[in-house]
């Protein structure tokens, strides 16, 4: 590539990364070099219609050293975003989570460290385990770190790494631990993108167990957002955590996304429960707030969500070729 590229964005033909080259495309003049291995998470498709004087597609591994040290003097800053990220594709095979999370994680941070470029590590919440239902508390920067699958335990492993390369090695960056994203571009065999496309495709629903289970949902613009702040105006060596105070059951999703689409609240069928499933995760954000003024767009859950629905109805040739094989899937465990 010719000259000086902003970001280096891995994952970014991925559900989250995708939305942030956008977010980055739509609202500032930076250029974008994405490096993805494209495989079933990330997808050509996610990135059309960007302008391609502004987005730079790399296929590749964030595993291979020799690619990722070409790459990095090209660019000011690195965002972290490539993750293996399904919880039940980890407890079926931990492998690809320890290499891609952990291994490549690493490979990145030498690379940096070798240039001298700013990094940013995008993470999860589910490295602080989860909390009780009815306990008050919320995560912060300072909760203890008690990952429950092999994928929040290789993520939780990604940021201890950041901490330690920063610590001995001086390397400049930042980390942001985010809660659950829902919007546009996320692949139908999560939670809400799979409710959405089972009610176009007339089929009922399905809630895990009794549905009791919490999340705190944020729209992934709101994330992106959070992300470029952070990267802009977030000091060096610190972690920040995303959140915009959407915590809802499982079943108050399924029955608001029901009610938005016209459908009895209770047209849904209840299935097994996953294997290990957390019980709660809550986001305390106020570090993000108070420090860089941070505000998320979408207070209002139901605002966001009609968003995506209205997403996933206008782009039903994004989705309609995963639909068939995920809910395959789904159908050899009963859920």
């Amino acid at each position: 590539m010719c000259g000086m590229a902003d970001f280096l964005v891995t994952g970014g033909a991925g559900f989250i990364g995708s939305n942030f080259v956008r977010h980055v495309v739509a609202t500032t003049d930076a250029t974008v070099t994405v490096l993805d291995k494209l495989t079933y998470a990330g997808s050509r498709e996610s990135l059309a219609g960007l302008a391609e004087n502004r987005v730079t597609l790399v296929r590749g591994d964030i595993c291979d050293a020799e690619l990722v040290n070409q790459l990095m003097p090209d660019h000011q800053v690195v965002v972290h975003f490539a993750a293996e990220s399904h919880n039940d594709a980890s407890l079926s095979d931990p492998t690809p989570f320890v290499r891609t999370n952990l291994v490549g994680t690493f490979e990145l941070l030498e690379a940096v460290r070798r240039h001298g470029t700013r990094f940013h590590h995008v993470s999860t919440d589910e490295v602080y385990g989860d909390l009780e239902l009815d306990d008050p508390a919320r995560f912060t920067e300072r909760t203890p770190y008690d990952p429950s699958s092999p994928y929040s335990s290789t993520k939780a492993g990604s940021d201890l790494l950041v901490r330690a390369w920063v610590r001995s090695f001086g390397v400049r960056a930042t980390i942001s631990n985010c809660s659950n994203n829902y919007g546009p571009y996320q692949r139908v065999e999560k939670f809400i993108p799979r409710q959405i496309t089972n009610i176009i495709d007339g089929v009922r629903p399905k809630l895990y167990g009794a549905g009791r289970n919490v999340r705190d949902w944020i729209h992934v613009a709101d994330h992106s957002a959070a992300v470029l702040r952070i990267i802009d105006q977030g000091r060096l060596g610190e972690t920040y955590l995303i959140g915009a105070d959407g915590e809802k059951s499982n079943q108050e999703v399924i029955e608001a996304i029901l009610a938005l689409m016209g459908q009895p609240a209770d047209a849904y069928d209840q299935v097994s429960d996953r294997p290990g499933h957390d019980l709660r995760y809550a986001i305390d954000s106020s570090k993000l707030r108070s420090e860089l003024g941070w505000e998320p767009q979408y207070r209002d859950f139901s605002t966001g969500l009609q968003q995506t629905i209205d997403w996933y109805v206008a782009n039903e040739p994004w989705w309609r070729g995963q639909k068939a094989a995920t809910e395959a899937k789904y159908a050899v465990v009963g859920r």
